[in-house]
């Protein structure tokens, strides 16, 4: 039997004497970073020249959290930034997302096409397609003007990225925005939703949660109506998802946008690349604490429970104490990655005296009562065994050589990032 290694390596060549380039723009927060670095490694161990763009400030942080070792780069992939048109915040902190979004569609292009003049006088070998986040699509009038094709990136789940297309039709039935602040809470978000193509039995609380704004000119709602008008323009269409596990919304996707590929988990497809001088770039925007690992090797499988709110999510003072008591409560063992700005306007620190903070924690219950029903209870052993079966599917699903996402990968590449079949335009 082949290993990961060798599948990998055993992909079709690309058969060209000049390396591809392909240059990379991710959106700035860590959870978007992360997957198009993944995407990047995999393009440069199949050959291409990769130029990958980060933000001024994220730049920043990456050295800062990293060292300048993490984004020094190889001869053939090669760090680049550009402005994203905000202030620099004080603190080594998440932007604010709202602002970040209109700064960079409004801020961007011209400081990338530039940055693409500059790329063309360069050493580097032209620029033979342009793969960006789904919310960078600045970068799509400089893939045309360029002449090269242009793929979107999106990384939420096919499922969250077809309910932000319905933002539109959301808005258009009335269903959003939200005729006053008791609507999150008076069982309107109950809504069934059985509209939307390839999801069935959603609510509209299950909707991504920019629908709850009470704002008729919520810059989210706008932004992302406009991004996902854009990606009908583009190449292609990836997605960090794989077949078996989204197969009727991929499936209706396909039907209303460019050619989607699903190319997931890819932190499966890279995790055995054995390229070391690959693996020391990096992306975290925090420093890691080790011994982390350290302390979980000591506890038995199975019995800690892992807190994570992701890189942008932020919550009062208040929310974090009653947080902090329902997983005490549970009295179950548990990890809980706090980031330093987890808390709106201040640190992410329990303070000694948070008890008595907490006369009316109706939320500390429900932390509790999940806690122990997803660790001891008939539903979480339910969880658990239908989660290894997923496991096992993606696994399957990035195995070569007939994996769905391993194919797909393949095809992406050679149907659209190595295609020549396009208009050049002679503006950049």
């Amino acid at each position: 039997m082949q290993s990961k290694e060798e599948e990998i390596r055993n992909m079709d060549s690309l058969g060209t004497i000049q390396k591809p380039h392909a240059v990379c723009v991710p959106h700035p927060p860590q959870g978007h970073i992360n997957p198009m670095l993944k995407l990047a490694k995999l393009l440069h161990f199949k050959g291409f020249h990769i130029t990958f763009v980060n933000t001024e400030y994220t730049h920043k942080r990456l050295l800062k959290s990293k060292g300048p070792d993490s984004i020094k780069g190889l001869p053939s992939f090669r760090f680049e930034t550009i402005p994203d048109g905000l202030p620099e915040p004080v603190v080594d902190a998440t932007q604010d997302i709202p602002s970040l979004c209109d700064s960079t569609r409004t801020n961007c292009l011209p400081h990338f096409k530039n940055l693409l003049t500059k790329i063309k006088t360069s050493d580097a070998p032209p620029i033979t397609c342009i793969v960006s986040d789904g919310v960078m699509t600045f970068t799509l009038d400089a893939a045309q003007e360029l002449g090269v094709p242009q793929v979107f990136f999106w990384t939420p789940s096919a499922c969250g990225f077809m309910c932000y297309i319905q933002y539109q039709q959301l808005i258009q039935k009335g269903l959003t925005p939200l005729k006053d602040s008791s609507y999150v809470t008076n069982g309107y978000l109950e809504t069934s939703i059985d509209w939307i193509p390839g999801i069935k039995e959603i609510r509209l609380r299950d909707i991504p949660s920019f629908i709850r704004t009470t704002d008729t000119n919520d810059l989210m709602l706008d932004f992302l109506q406009w991004e996902c008008g854009r990606a009908r323009r583009a190449f292609a269409i990836i997605l960090n998802t794989f077949d078996a596990l989204e197969h009727d919304v991929l499936e209706a996707l396909s039907t209303i946008l460019p050619p989607v590929y699903s190319i997931g988990p890819l932190n499966l497809l890279v995790k055995d690349i054995d390229d070391k001088e690959l693996n020391t770039i990096e992306s975290n925007l925090w420093k890691e604490e080790s011994e982390c690992v350290e302390w979980l090797d000591t506890k038995d499988p199975n019995s800690v429970v892992y807190v994570n709110f992701g890189s942008i999510t932020v919550m009062t003072n208040e929310q974090l104490i009653e947080f902090a008591w329902g997983l005490a409560n549970s009295n179950k063992t548990f990890l809980w990655i706090i980031r330093p700005d987890l808390v709106v306007g201040g640190d992410a620190i329990l303070p000694s005296e948070f008890v008595t903070q907490t006369q009316n924690r109706g939320l500390l219950d429900k932390i509790e009562n999940l806690v122990r029903e997803l660790m001891d209870g008939q539903k979480g052993k339910e969880m658990k065994e239908k989660a290894l079966q997923w496991k096992e599917l993606a696994k399957s699903a990035v195995s070569g050589p007939y994996g769905s996402s391993f194919l797909n990968l393949e095809n992406m590449i050679h149907e659209i990032l190595l295609s020549t079949n396009i208009k050049k335009s002679n503006n950049i």
